[in-house]
């Protein structure tokens, strides 16, 4: 097998992973960027600026995530919701998280909003795979 056949097997076996990736990244960093901004010019305290930036980034990787990459149209009602729950679940981890590490361990706040972010695409790439964007069965 050479090396370009290779390449495109691994790419077909985990596309939505790497699309998720992708888009995950982008809209990571605009959350990151957003809640950055807010906590940098106190414009908001550390934990509102988490929610505010993690519910921007769950409608951008809806919307990107349901055109571009899992291309599932149907149910979009529903599969809003539970993609949204399953954002609501990231943000009260990455919300736990924070507190733990700002308010505990008195780390900085924009270093644990880093790391905040790994551990949440995880979690998430796995319930929105499995439950939000499962196929539907006809």
């Amino acid at each position: 097998m050479n090396q370009t056949n290779f390449v495109a097997k691994i790419y077909h076996r985990f596309r939505n992973l790497i699309l998720y990736g992708i888009i995950g990244g982008f809209c990571s960093a605009l959350d990151f960027v957003i809640y950055t901004v807010l906590c940098h010019f106190d414009i908001l305290p550390y934990l509102w600026a988490n929610v505010l930036s993690v519910h921007i980034g769950i409608f951008t990787s809806f919307v990107l995530n349901r055109q571009l990459n899992f291309k599932i149209k149907d149910k979009t009602p529903q599969r809003f919701l539970s993609f949204y729950f399953v954002g609501l679940i990231g943000l009260g981890i990455s919300s736990l998280m924070l507190y733990l590490m700002v308010d505990y361990a008195h780390w900085n706040e924009i270093i644990c909003k880093l790391i905040t972010i790994v551990v949440v695409a995880l979690v998430q790439f796995f319930l929105n795979k499995y439950i939000t964007f499962k196929p539907s069965k006809q």
